[in-house]
């Protein structure tokens, strides 16, 4: 006799318990610091995609890049080519900062230097959008080697003579 209440309550709880209206618990998929999987990848001109934040004044140059790096450098022979308006390859490097086709960078605070090798946090502007990526630049003879994350990606650049 006992056996009936007890199988009852139990089956009474079970049917409460699965009476909710929405039985996702939406406070438990909270995604909200998780990346967007869904952004266009980088061109190698380092231009914005729609990941971008608005456009904010650019960080002034906390590091100097090293001398072997600072010159024209070219995805491609015609990206060096002088006076070709349409070198979207084109990387022009400063002490101060990297300029592209449509954008400029200057490093951030974090950035590291050697004579060869520059990493670190670098600040983006152009077409009125501002942005930080990760870079890592490595110059080795006369090939420099540019890779970025998120999402990672590398480019070969060659020097411009």
């Amino acid at each position: 006799m006992i056996r009936v209440p007890f199988i009852s309550c139990v089956a009474f709880l079970a049917i409460v318990a699965c009476s909710r209206n929405d039985p996702v618990d939406e406070t438990a998929n909270n995604t909200a610091g998780l990346p967007d999987i869904n952004v266009q990848a980088p061109s190698a001109a380092g231009e914005p995609h729609a990941d971008t934040r608005p456009a904010t004044s650019a960080p002034a140059a906390q590091a100097a890049l090293p001398a072997a790096m600072q010159g024209r450098w070219g995805l491609t022979p015609a990206d060096c080519e002088p006076g070709r308006a349409d070198a979207k390859g084109l990387m022009t490097i400063s002490a101060s900062d990297l300029k592209f086709y449509e954008s400029r960078a200057v490093p951030g605070g974090d950035v590291q230097t050697s004579p060869q090798i520059v990493s670190g946090n670098f600040h983006f502007t152009g077409e009125g959008q501002a942005w930080t990526r990760y870079e890592a630049i490595k110059v080795d003879g006369q090939k420099l080697i540019r890779t970025e994350s998120n999402p990672t990606a590398s480019f070969t650049y060659a020097k411009c003579v």
